[in-house]
């Protein structure tokens, strides 16, 4: 039988995060082969890490990562802030984040290798960990823009055409995170949802022709309403938040077009 040190048991413990005795009897089992015994564990707790995915996973962190003219955004999510803000975790999604530049553009599957990297996670801090979105953007000849909230729970990126500076793009990416007024809709107004431009018509009007005034003089109303609403809900048409007195396209300049943009928090829906 192979001798079992206490650096191997050790080593064994800081890569899986599992009881001393565990490894101990994994690296005997493996007649003190580290490989083996790290894929014995695996194999024995798998059962264990499947039955973790019934458990809600509702914090995490956002991550992004370039490469050239190619960026991907990427949310991993896990059961506990405290985890959530381990090194290890907030490393495990700059990875998935990383890997995601090989693929495709759109939305992300997760490949087999950062399931296997999600797989050590949820060994080493015994929580369901699991990635939630990722989604990657291609653009030839443009500019991106990103920014994490200190948390790493908020996060935004923007593609761009144009000569903006890096500085004044990570501040419209702040923006968009603190999302004051409001979070916006689409980039202009042209490009706000058409289903939620309807839905705040008919909520105008509907409170100016309850207040008694004549349908005529309440679809002015809401009229005006419409252009305080869009500059409310279009990025560009958004005072910026840290000089009110310009918006947003004032502070991007004329040279700059806004491609696409996103926004994301962890836990929502998207």
């Amino acid at each position: 039988m192979a001798e079992i040190s206490a650096k191997d048991v050790m080593k064994l413990r800081n890569s899986t995060g599992l009881a001393m005795m565990e490894c101990k009897k994994a690296l005997a089992e493996a007649s003190g082969d580290f490989e083996q015994a790290e894929n014995l564990l695996r194999i024995k707790l798998k059962g264990k890490m499947d039955k973790r995915t019934e458990r809600a996973a509702a914090e995490g962190c956002i991550a992004v990562a370039q490469r050239g003219d190619s960026l991907v955004i990427a949310e991993v999510r896990a059961e506990t802030d405290f985890t959530a803000k381990n090194d290890q975790f907030v490393a495990l999604a700059q990875k998935v984040a990383e890997m995601a530049l090989d693929a495709d553009d759109g939305k992300v599957t997760p490949t087999d290798a950062m399931n296997a990297a999600v797989d050590n996670i949820r060994i080493s801090t015994g929580e369901n960990c699991a990635i939630a979105r990722i989604h990657k953007i291609t653009s030839p000849g443009g500019k991106f823009g990103t920014y994490i909230h200190h948390d790493g729970k908020t996060g935004a990126v923007i593609e761009v055409q144009g000569d903006a500076s890096d500085e004044t793009l990570r501040d419209v990416c702040m923006h968009i995170t603190a999302g004051v007024p409001a979070v916006p809709l689409g980039i202009d107004s042209d490009s706000i949802p058409a289903e939620a431009v309807e839905k705040e018509k008919n909520f105008r009007l509907q409170q100016a022709i309850e207040s008694g005034k004549p349908k005529e003089i309440a679809e002015k109303i809401v009229e005006g309403g419409m252009r305080k609403y869009f500059e409310e809900v279009a990025l560009t048409l958004q005072p910026f938040v840290k000089d009110p007195s310009k918006t947003v396209k004032d502070v991007l300049g004329g040279g700059t077009t806004i491609k696409s943009f996103h926004r994301w928090m962890v836990g929502e829906e998207g």
